[in-house]
């Protein structure tokens, strides 16, 4: 209890128990869409999903997980996992990530902050360095930020600067990058006309240059430093247009794995490797794939590959990727300042947690539940278990992931009785979804079930309450599609196929044998999305939840 008056101490529900252990399941990228065979979950096996739907109706609803629901600029957003698990345990609406980069720029605040004036001192004399994704798809990063910030750089006295780009063809069209580096050259011509040395430096694909994340394989940001600090790539052209245009021309190459090149002089020398003095941003504005470039960038010490120089920079980021590791140090954007999330108050309400998921989605049901934050509330009455992910393949190759052993874990810690939350993340539908593999998702989203199944099973076993819900969408839909919805065909008459997120509502399903009786969902919350599914956890603990919170999505009725 602070002098403010503040107190953890929740308010007991009147209509509910406590003392119910319950179940908390996210099943990553699972969207509800149409039947049709582009909708893997409708044409996979899951009988335990389907049995929830077609149960008790006033216990089965959709939520939205994207757009302004998750605090994103605008309702063509694509929710994504960071801001559907930060509003699942936030339980309030923070601006995210895209839209707080948007104000900065748009306020030019961005040129105000501590982050900016640093960067600043190396205009004079040194070069100005931005990596990041180039594309609008607006989940890590989107193109017009990038323009906004090359014109503010161009401004505030920037007279040397080299754009590192990485194509995208995941959260965008496959192909559309040459589209994106013609507009990127045709604004840094015009800085030139100004008498600003301003030219694309390096690039390569996403998922094979620089972009890994949760410390999968270094070797992808291995392959990234060598180009954007070492100035050395087995590809290297003129050109950046040229370079990608030639590079697609590989056979199984796409805009996600470009090989990494440089752009080389007339004299066949790099035009941009970073060095002494030299500034650097990156401008993504998403977290998970830019932290462990950042590491490469910042630590001093450092094992995870030989980097054979490490220059003397000043390195931002667009915003800050880690909290804890404070990472980077400096930044131009401050992040979303989310305090008391439903975590921390459960735990100080007597609520013994368990969180569990893999590797690429451990932080999703920790960190960033969290409010973005790592570690524990509180040791004594936590436990955080991390299944390690398979490594070094996509993951279509083993579509069942790690379902089965996060669900065994799960139920041991629901059937040990040492908990009242048991809280897991399953992957499946969003990491195979994301390959474009339309038949290892289908696998994927059955195994998923299962896994929901093995939980459900131990629930009835201890009497206890289940939550099943999503963070956003992907293996309903896994094809592009024009305004009026009809699938998309390329120019071979095949079909485009989809592998981002979607704009679809999510699943959000309650039961079990704990669940008080005349407990059902709320009509009067249409609109309802993820941040609303806090308060309703917290009533089905037994309490009410803070009154800023998004409303409650269940009523008991007698």
């Amino acid at each position: 209890m602070g002098s403010s008056g503040f107190s953890w101490k929740l308010n007991d529900h009147p209509k509910l128990p406590k003392g119910k252990t319950v179940a908390m399941v996210v099943l990553d990228g699972w969207g509800e869409a149409n039947a049709n065979q582009y909708n893997c979950i409708h044409i996979a096996e899951t009988p335990t999903m389907d049995s929830l739907k077609k149960g008790a109706p006033e216990k089965w609803r959709l939520v939205r997980a994207h757009g302004k629901a998750v605090g994103l600029p605008t309702e063509d957003d694509m929710g994504n996992s960071e801001v559907g698990h930060n509003a699942l345990g936030a339980g309030r609406i923070f601006a995210q990530g895209a839209k707080l980069v948007d104000i900065a720029l748009e306020t030019g605040k961005i040129y105000e902050g501590e982050g900016f004036k640093y960067i600043k001192e190396s205009f004079e004399t040194g070069t100005v360095h931005l990596i990041g994704l180039l594309s609008d798809g607006g989940v890590h990063s989107r193109i017009n930020q990038l323009q906004l910030l090359l014109k503010g750089l161009s401004e505030r006295g920037a007279k040397r600067i080299r754009v590192h780009i990485l194509t995208d063809g995941r959260d965008v069209l496959d192909g559309s990058s040459v589209g994106f580096v013609e507009t990127l050259e045709s604004d840094l011509s015009k800085l030139r006309e100004k008498g600003i040395d301003a030219q694309i430096a390096s690039g390569g694909g996403r998922m094979y240059v620089t972009m890994d994340r949760y410390e999968n394989d270094w070797e992808v940001v291995k392959r990234g430093w060598d180009a954007q600090v070492l100035g050395e790539a087995p590809h290297k052209f003129k050109n950046a247009v040229e370079a990608v245009k030639k590079l697609r021309e590989i056979p199984n190459t796409s805009d996600q794995y470009l090989p990494p090149f440089v752009i080389v002089d007339d004299s066949g020398k790099s035009v941009g490797p970073i060095v002494d003095g030299d500034a650097v941003v990156t401008i993504n504005f998403r977290a998970d794939r830019m932290v462990m470039l950042a590491m490469a960038l910042e630590f001093e010490k450092f094992d995870k590959f030989d980097r054979v120089r490490f220059p003397k920079i000043r390195y931002a980021g667009m915003l800050q990727y880690d909290g804890e590791l404070k990472l980077p140090n400096k930044y131009l954007v401050s992040p979303p300042e989310i305090d008391r999330t439903s975590g921390e108050y459960l735990v100080n309400n007597g609520v013994r947690t368990f969180a569990c998921s893999e590797t690429v989605k451990f932080g999703h049901v920790t960190f960033f539940w969290n409010g973005n934050r790592s570690g524990c509330f509180n040791p004594q009455m936590e436990e955080y278990v991390e299944v390690p992910s398979d490594s070094g393949i996509t993951f279509n190759v083993k579509p069942k992931m790690k379902a089965l052993e996060i669900a065994e874990k799960a139920r041991d810690a629901i059937l040990s009785g040492k908990f009242d939350q048991v809280r897991v993340n399953l992957p499946n539908g969003d990491m195979v979804g994301h390959t474009g593999d339309i038949e290892a998702t289908i696998v994927a989203c059955k195994v998923a079930d299962e896994a929901v199944k093995t939980i459900l099973d131990a629930i009835e076993q201890v009497g206890g309450i289940y939550v099943v819900t999503a963070d956003h969408g992907n293996a309903e839909d896994m094809v592009k599609r024009n305004k009026k919805g009809e699938p998309l065909l390329d120019k071979n008459g095949k079909i485009q196929i989809l592998t981002s997120h979607t704009l679809e509502p999510v699943p959000l399903a309650i039961g079990g044998p704990g669940l008080a009786p005349g407990v059902r969902f709320r009509n009067d919350v249409p609109t309802g999305g993820l941040a609303n599914v806090a308060a309703t956890v917290m009533n089905l603990h037994g309490f009410e939840a803070p009154s800023d919170y998004e409303t409650t999505l269940i009523e008991v009725v007698d």
